[in-house]
C-alpha cells in the first residue's frame, strides 16, 4: 500500500513546487512592471506620432516640388533634403544645437520674441526626430510619385479638376502603398531616434527621455534587466512595423506571377 502511493505523492509535490515557482515568478514580474517608469515609452510614441505627421505633409510637399525641377536643380535640392539620412545623427544634432541654441540668433529670437524654447524640451525631441526621419518620407513619396502614369494627371486636367484636387484625389491614392510604406518607416525612425535627440533635447527623465536614451542610461548603471525589457519592447515594435511595411507593399504584388 505504501509503495503504491509513493509515486502520486512525489508527482503532486513536483507540481506544487512548479506552481509555487510560477506564482513567485509571476509576482516578481508584476512587481517589476509596477515599479517600471513607463514615461520613455509614452514620450517615444508621442514624439514618433507628431514627427510622422509633420514629416508626412512636408515630405509630400517636397516630393511634389522636387520632381518638377530641372535635372541639375533636382540633384542639388534632393541632396540637401536627403542629407540627414546619411549624416551621423550626432552631427545633425550638433547642427540643430548650433541653430536653436539660446545663444544663437534664431534661438534668441524664438526665446525672447515667441517664448519658445527648443533645447532641452520635448519640442527639441520632435524637431530632432522630424529632421532625421523626414528623408524617409520624402524619398518614398518621391519614388511613388515618379511611377505614376502622367496620363492620369492629364485626364484629371481634361475633366477640369484643379491641381490640388488632382494631387489629393488622383496622385496620392495612386501612390498610396509607397506613401504608406514611407509613413510607417518614418514613424519607426522617429520613435527610435537617439543621437540627434540626445544632442538637442538631452535626456531628462519624464520630459525628453526616450526608450533609446533609457536603454543607454540603465546599461551605464548596470541595470541589464530593465535594459533587456526595453530591448524586447523595441524588438516587438520593430517587428510589427516591418510586418506592416511588408503587408502594405505586398498588397499590390499578390496578383503578379513570379518566376
Amino acid at each position: 500500500m505504501n509503495k503504491a502511493y509513493q509515486v502520486p505523492v512525489r508527482i503532486s509535490s513536483d507540481w506544487g513546487s512548479v506552481l509555487l515557482e510560477s506564482n513567485e515568478g509571476r509576482y516578481l514580474m508584476m512587481e517589476f512592471l509596477e515599479s517600471l517608469d513607463w514615461s520613455p515609452l509614452i514620450i517615444s510614441l508621442k514624439t514618433g506620432v507628431v514627427a510622422t505627421i509633420v514629416s508626412f505633409f512636408l515630405g509630400l510637399f517636397a516630393a511634389r516640388k522636387v520632381i518638377k525641377l530641372s535635372y541639375k536643380a533636382k540633384a542639388v535640392v534632393d541632396g540637401i533634403l536627403t542629407l540627414p539620412m546619411v549624416l551621423p545623427p550626432t552631427v545633425a544634432g550638433f547642427i540643430l544645437l548650433l541653430i536653436f541654441s539660446r545663444r544663437r540668433p534664431i534661438g534668441i529670437f524664438l526665446d525672447q520674441q515667441l517664448d519658445i524654447q527648443v533645447v532641452h524640451t520635448w519640442l527639441g525631441c520632435i524637431l530632432a526626430a522630424t529632421v532625421i526621419a523626414f528623408p524617409l518620407m520624402y524619398r518614398n513619396a518621391r519614388a511613388a510619385f515618379e511611377q505614376i502614369d502622367a496620363n492620369l494627371v492629364y485626364a484629371g486636367r481634361t475633366l477640369g479638376m484643379s491641381e490640388m484636387n488632382i494631387f489629393w484625389r488622383i496622385v496620392v491614392p495612386t501612390a498610396g502603398p509607397g506613401i504608406a510604406s514611407g509613413t510607417i518607416l518614418t514613424f519607426a525612425r522617429a520613435m527610435g531616434e537617439y543621437g540627434a535627440t540626445s544632442m538637442l533635447a538631452g535626456n531628462i527623465p519624464g520630459k525628453t527621455g526616450t526608450i533609446s536614451q533609457r536603454i543607454a542610461m540603465v546599461i551605464q548603471d548596470g541595470d541589464f534587466v530593465t535594459a533587456g525589457f526595453w530591448v524586447v519592447v523595441v524588438l516587438l515594435i520593430a517587428f510589427v512595423i516591418i510586418f506592416l511595411v511588408n503587408l502594405v507593399t505586398g498588397s499590390r504584388m499578390k496578383n503578379i506571377k513570379r518566376w
